[in-house]
């Protein structure tokens, strides 16, 4: 692994921070609110998101009740080596990753998750793969 300098966010610091943004987006909540809860201002938020600024373990605890998630929601996706855990199809984590943590990977996860009917959810699903074999072969 290879170890980050002083002054750059650590790969832990940086998958903690994108998991409370992606849980606070699920939820609905504003960096402002859970700065609130929390006694801090929404830039320390944002901090906190982007890996700036680590994460405590007592702030971290505060943040898992506020955010109704058991602490290790927050590790979810690391090896022991502080590494994406490999998916069973190869090596899809960082895609999985960027896009979930992505606004638009957020609301079409809240969007989806909201659709009943299966068949419905499958038919979104073919479409999306429709799509992106059509803009791979106009790169062509």
């Amino acid at each position: 692994m290879i170890k980050p300098g002083p002054r750059s966010a650590s790969p832990v610091d940086l998958h903690v921070g994108t998991r409370i943004r992606m849980r606070r987006q699920l939820m609905n909540m504003s960096q402002e609110k859970l700065g609130t809860s929390l006694g801090v201002t929404f830039q320390q938020v944002q901090k906190y998101e982007r890996g700036t600024n680590r994460v405590g373990a007592s702030r971290l605890w505060d943040i898992s009740k506020i955010l109704d998630v058991p602490i290790s929601f927050f590790y979810d996706g690391l090896d022991n080596n502080f590494e994406y855990v490999q998916a069973a199809e190869g090596d899809q984590m960082p895609i999985i990753y960027d896009f979930i943590n992505s606004s638009d990977g957020v609301a079409l996860a809240k969007a989806i998750s909201k659709i009943k009917s299966k068949a419905v959810r499958r038919q979104i699903l073919e479409l999306a793969r429709s799509l992106a074999d059509t803009d791979d072969e106009d790169e062509g």
